[in-house]
């Protein structure tokens, strides 16, 4: 599906439901995330009270009325003098995956870090999953670490590829 007309809002409570389920449509795939099992909404609601609009968003992509992506900003190690860095994730729902969704975003949280009071980001991909990797790339991340089979999905170990970003 192409995406025609979208909207980039902060997420809000009603929204969680839609924003859970796209995660979990990248759950038996492993290419996206480490958990194993789908969560549920009531799993994720400490995790949706931690966003906030001015420090570290959430925010849902909407067309034609629905949630078809979001992409949030997380605290790096949640100690003070890494207030600067975030953790960038994004996800996209299937019908949207391929019609430039994730580079819309990218680009939106790039260049929301001035207003945030972000220099550095940093994200955690797996390394077979190559199109989360080349779009990164794209927009000048750059392979800052990396830790080879940290992870086991399905009795297979994974890497882990830690890119980054400085934005100021």
């Amino acid at each position: 599906m192409r995406l025609q007309h979208y909207d980039i809002e902060l997420a809000q409570i009603d929204d969680l439901p839609a924003i859970v389920s796209i995660y979990n449509s990248t759950v038996t795939g492993r290419v996206v995330t480490a958990d194993l099992e789908p969560v549920s909404v009531d799993s994720r609601l400490p995790w949706f009270h931690e966003h906030n609009d001015h420090h570290r968003p959430l925010w849902v992509m909407r067309s034609g009325g629905s949630v078809v992506a979001w992409m949030s900003f997380q605290s790096f190690y949640g100690r003070a003098a890494y207030d600067g860095t975030a953790e960038i994730s994004i996800y996209v729902s299937e019908e949207y995956r391929g019609a430039g969704v994730g580079s819309i975003l990218v680009e939106k949280g790039i260049a929301e870090c001035p207003r945030l009071k972000i220099n550095s980001l940093v994200g955690f991909v797996f390394g077979h999953n190559v199109g989360s990797l080349n779009l990164l790339s794209k927009y000048g991340f750059s392979q800052w670490g990396y830790l080879p089979g940290v992870a086991v999905l399905d009795g297979v170990e994974r890497d882990l590829v830690i890119v980054g970003l400085k934005v100021l």
